[in-house]
Protein backbone atom coordinates (compact mmCIF):
# COMPACT_ATOMS: atom_id res chain seq x y z
CA UNK A 1 0.00 0.00 0.00
CA UNK A 2 1.48 3.34 -1.03
CA UNK A 3 1.67 6.22 1.43
CA UNK A 4 -0.65 8.98 0.20
CA UNK A 5 -0.10 11.52 2.95
CA UNK A 6 2.30 12.11 5.80
CA UNK A 7 1.59 13.84 9.06
CA UNK A 8 4.05 15.16 11.60
CA UNK A 9 3.80 15.38 15.37
CA UNK A 10 6.41 17.50 17.14
CA UNK A 11 7.33 17.46 20.81
CA UNK A 12 9.48 20.24 22.26
CA UNK A 13 11.05 19.86 25.69
CA UNK A 14 12.62 22.79 27.52
CA UNK A 15 15.26 21.58 29.96
CA UNK A 16 16.93 23.19 32.94
CA UNK A 17 20.70 23.13 33.52
CA UNK A 18 20.42 19.54 34.85
CA UNK A 19 18.45 18.42 31.78
CA UNK A 20 15.22 18.08 33.77
CA UNK A 21 12.07 19.08 31.83
CA UNK A 22 10.73 22.52 32.73
CA UNK A 23 8.38 22.95 29.77
CA UNK A 24 6.81 20.58 27.25
CA UNK A 25 4.79 21.55 24.19
CA UNK A 26 3.50 19.63 21.22
CA UNK A 27 2.22 20.31 17.74
CA UNK A 28 0.00 18.13 15.54
CA UNK A 29 -1.18 20.49 12.84
CA UNK A 30 -3.40 17.86 11.16
CA UNK A 31 -5.19 17.57 14.50
CA UNK A 32 -5.45 21.33 14.98
CA UNK A 33 -2.85 21.46 17.76
CA UNK A 34 -0.14 24.14 17.62
CA UNK A 35 2.44 24.56 20.41
CA UNK A 36 0.06 23.27 23.09
CA UNK A 37 1.63 23.21 26.54
CA UNK A 38 1.48 20.07 28.64
CA UNK A 39 2.93 18.93 31.94
CA UNK A 40 3.41 15.25 31.02
CA UNK A 41 3.69 12.92 28.06
CA UNK A 42 3.90 9.15 27.64
CA UNK A 43 4.88 7.75 24.27
CA UNK A 44 5.24 4.10 23.30
CA UNK A 45 6.72 2.93 20.02
CA UNK A 46 6.69 -0.70 18.85
CA UNK A 47 9.96 -2.01 17.40
CA UNK A 48 8.72 -4.86 15.19
CA UNK A 49 12.26 -6.08 14.48
CA UNK A 50 13.23 -6.49 18.16
CA UNK A 51 9.64 -7.23 19.25
CA UNK A 52 10.05 -4.67 22.00
CA UNK A 53 8.39 -1.47 23.14
CA UNK A 54 10.42 1.72 23.29
CA UNK A 55 9.10 4.29 25.76
CA UNK A 56 9.50 7.94 26.53
CA UNK A 57 7.89 9.21 29.75
CA UNK A 58 8.44 12.86 30.54
CA UNK A 59 6.91 15.28 33.02
CA UNK A 60 7.81 18.75 34.12
CA UNK A 61 9.15 19.30 37.59
CA UNK A 62 6.06 21.35 38.47
CA UNK A 63 3.59 18.57 37.52
CA UNK A 64 1.38 18.18 40.61
CA UNK A 65 1.29 14.66 42.08
CA UNK A 66 -2.52 14.63 42.21
CA UNK A 67 -2.65 15.46 38.49
CA UNK A 68 -0.05 12.75 37.76
CA UNK A 69 -2.29 10.19 39.47
CA UNK A 70 -5.25 11.36 37.40
CA UNK A 71 -3.11 11.31 34.23
CA UNK A 72 -2.08 7.70 34.92
CA UNK A 73 -5.68 6.66 35.60
CA UNK A 74 -6.99 8.24 32.41
CA UNK A 75 -4.11 6.68 30.44
CA UNK A 76 -4.92 3.23 31.84
CA UNK A 77 -8.63 3.66 30.95
CA UNK A 78 -7.68 4.70 27.42
CA UNK A 79 -5.29 1.74 27.10
CA UNK A 80 -8.10 -0.67 28.05
CA UNK A 81 -10.34 0.82 25.35
CA UNK A 82 -7.55 0.76 22.77
CA UNK A 83 -6.68 -2.83 23.69
CA UNK A 84 -10.29 -3.87 23.08
CA UNK A 85 -10.46 -2.09 19.71
CA UNK A 86 -7.10 -3.53 18.62
CA UNK A 87 -7.59 -7.13 19.77
CA UNK A 88 -11.35 -7.59 20.25
CA UNK A 89 -10.43 -9.37 23.51
CA UNK A 90 -13.45 -8.33 25.52
CA UNK A 91 -12.67 -10.49 28.56
CA UNK A 92 -9.19 -9.02 29.11
CA UNK A 93 -10.47 -5.52 28.35
CA UNK A 94 -13.08 -5.93 31.08
CA UNK A 95 -10.35 -7.11 33.45
CA UNK A 96 -8.29 -4.04 32.59
CA UNK A 97 -11.29 -1.78 33.24
CA UNK A 98 -11.83 -3.52 36.60
CA UNK A 99 -8.23 -2.71 37.50
CA UNK A 100 -8.80 0.92 36.46
CA UNK A 101 -11.73 1.09 38.87
CA UNK A 102 -9.59 -0.42 41.62
CA UNK A 103 -6.76 2.01 40.83
CA UNK A 104 -9.13 5.00 41.02
CA UNK A 105 -10.68 3.75 44.25
CA UNK A 106 -7.33 3.21 45.98
CA UNK A 107 -6.09 6.64 44.92
CA UNK A 108 -9.45 8.21 45.85
CA UNK A 109 -9.83 9.69 42.37
CA UNK A 110 -13.59 9.13 42.21
CA UNK A 111 -15.73 11.31 44.39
Amino acid sequence: MAVKHTSEIQIKVGLDENKIPEAISWTAEDGGVKDAETKAIMLSVWDSVKKDTLRMDLWTKDMPVDEMKQFFHQTLVAMAATFERATDDQKMSATMRDFCEYFAEKLELKK
